[in-house]
């Protein structure tokens, strides 16, 4: 498995996002075998980058942590093959009044409890923060480093006015900046071209979630065809909420349109010899600006797939013909 790199850490270019480990948004439930089973499946096939959240796994909306303690337990006898990533969020509901660095530092000693290891590879910043000045979040991580729990901090969702802002408060402190940005990236969602523009000034590379548009780049869904039952988009109506919260894309994703332009990226594909997912996933990571795809796994019999399928490496002329088939669909 190929690696990249985040400032001082080696991840490969494969990475798993941990929101499914319990209960995720969309329904989905790992129990601890299955986790155990997916982890394991993901080391031993060269994955070593982990992403997970404070967050992750909802019995309320901010979620209890149990994603992060489900991980814990499945590194626990092989922690120094794993890069742990996870994220704080900018409210505790158990602790409403600890506010900017207080909430930072809590919510990462919190975080390494459940996960019970001594430090996280990567530390980061996961929602925008207006009410805390740039200066106290990065004063805060820079922190965590020197005490020895994180090694590297990164953000996630920030438009590039906030990361310009991060880059020069880093700077003007001498204090560890952000080393990676993690956004909605797929052939159908791409981030705009500031924010791109920004990552690249300040030597960012992406962390890719949603490399899938949630599904409908597996070609599950077709045209004329009701969603299958047990599904995102099924009868059960798992991503209504987020779809309504804008979490999501404001674009339908089952439209009469994109399914056309899925079914034309399908052809695409097996006109040279490959699926649909392999173009989804392989087109992001032949992306130099990427430097992990972040899959959301519930099975392990997917890591292997998706470790099969990220292998296609796509010439220029392949991502051109990719990029006007999206195109048109705008």
């Amino acid at each position: 498995m190929r690696r990249t790199r985040i400032g001082a850490l080696e991840v490969s270019i494969l990475g798993i996002g941990c929101n499914s480990f319990g209960t995720d948004f969309f329904g989905n439930r790992c129990t601890q075998d299955d986790v155990d089973r997916i982890v394991g499946t993901a080391l031993d096939a060269g994955i070593n980058l982990f992403d997970t959240a404070e967050e992750y796994s909802v019995t309320s909306f901010l979620g209890e942590g149990h994603s992060e303690e489900m991980l814990g337990v499945a590194l626990r006898n092989r922690r120094d093959e794993a890069v742990i990533a996870s994220k704080w969020s900018n409210y505790d509901e158990a602790n409403p009044e600890q506010k900017g660095a207080d909430r930072i530092i809590a919510a990462c000693e919190a975080s390494l409890r459940r996960l019970g290891v001594d430090h996280l590879d990567l530390y980061q910043q996961h929602q925008q923060e207006h009410a805390v000045p740039m200066d106290e979040i990065l004063t805060a991580l820079d922190r965590l480093v020197q005490d020895g729990k994180v090694r590297e901090v990164g953000c996630c969702n920030l438009p590039a006015a906030m990361l310009d802002d991060a880059a020069a408060s880093a700077d003007r402190l001498g204090v560890r900046p952000y080393r990676s940005l993690q956004l909605q990236y797929s052939l159908l969602e791409r981030p705009t071209d500031d924010v791109i523009a920004a990552a690249e000034r300040h030597g960012l590379p992406l962390l890719a979630y949603f490399p899938l548009a949630s599904g409908v780049l597996t070609g599950k869904y077709r045209a004329g065809e009701d969603a299958p039952a047990d599904s995102r988009f099924g009868a059960g109506g798992k991503v209504a909420a987020l779809l309504q919260t804008g979490i999501m894309s404001r674009r339908p994703l089952l439209s009469d349109e994109r399914l056309a332009t899925v079914d034309e990226l399908t052809g695409f594909a097996e006109s040279r010899g490959h699926t649909l997912i392999e173009l989804a996933l392989s087109y992001l990571a032949s992306d130099p600006s990427v430097g992990s795809v972040l899959t959301g796994i519930t099975r392990p019999e997917q890591v292997l797939a998706n470790a099969a399928a990220i292998g296609w490496e796509l010439s220029d002329e392949d991502r051109r013909a990719a990029d006007e088939i999206v195109a048109r669909e705008a």
